[in-house]
């Protein structure tokens, strides 16, 4: 009743401004670098979000009381189903399309660390991403970097923890404390402990490791872009229905007798 009333939105009216909402937001968070800016742009983003998907169902409860129900649930299981057939994988498809094709420019990088399978999504063509446990290695290694940037130091095995452990455990925990003191010793090369900036994590990346670690953000950034095309797509189709409803006097609910 408030928005409504006090701010003189229609359903059909709300699902508008929360598909511009939705769309401004993924927009904003394809550019965050900051904790700041990403507490905005999702801010954005979940207001656009919040009215949705009981703003849906109650449009369709408005229009076709008599279906009750069970128009209602075939709405969200299509909803549902377009989320996980089509928004799923074409997400992922966007982000191996656009992380290879940043990664592209250095032909050498891109041959070692391309995935072997291709990604595919509906019409558009095929295209190469990261290999996923090449990446990984790397991602994991940045993580590690930011662990030891937090806690300032790596701290020393305990020998009456490791006596707990079996042979193998106990070899699998000094093996991880040794490359995790060897990250560390890069790290102080590179001075990067000392500000206790986790951002200055990548420093101990090669340059080859680099280039990927930032192919793989440009691919996030630019699939978050092009994820904003449904919302916008979405508010299109609002819009004209607006307009629809006001050329026959505008939107109101339908009683059972009126359908």
């Amino acid at each position: 009743d408030f928005i409504e009333k006090k701010l003189g939105l229609s359903p059909l009216g709300i699902l508008l401004v929360c598909s511009i909402l939705a769309c401004v937001g993924l927009n904003l968070a394809s550019g965050i670098d900051t904790f700041t800016g990403a507490l905005f742009a999702l801010g954005v983003y979940a207001v656009g979000k919040t009215f949705f998907w009981p703003t849906m169902l109650a449009v369709v409860g408005d229009r076709f009381p008599r279906s009750g129900a069970v128009a209602m649930s075939i709405m969200g299981g299509i909803g549902m189903m377009s989320a996980g057939l089509l928004g799923a994988t074409g997400l992922g498809y966007a982000k191996d399309r656009y992380a290879g094709a940043e990664l592209q420019s250095n032909e050498a990088v891109y041959a070692e660390y391309k995935a072997d399978q291709t990604s595919s999504f509906l019409f558009f063509e095929d295209a190469n991403g990261l290999d996923g446990k090449k990446f990984g290695a790397i991602s994991g290694k940045v993580n590690s970097a930011k662990e030891i940037i937090n806690n300032g130091k790596v701290d020393d095995l305990k020998p009456d923890e490791l006596a707990k452990l079996s042979d193998d455990e106990r070899q699998e925990a000094e093996a991880a404390h040794k490359a995790m003191k060897e990250l560390e010793a890069q790290l102080i090369a590179q001075n990067a402990i000392e500000g206790g900036d986790p951002k200055t994590a990548v420093k101990i990346l090669t340059a080859d490791e680099k280039a990927v670690h930032d192919a793989s953000i440009v691919g996030d950034r630019k699939t978050l872009v092009a994820d904003s095309f449904i919302p916008a797509a979405m508010a299109v189709i609002y819009l004209l229905l607006l307009l629809y409803f006001k050329s026959i006097g505008g939107y109101k609910p339908v009683t059972i007798e009126e359908q």
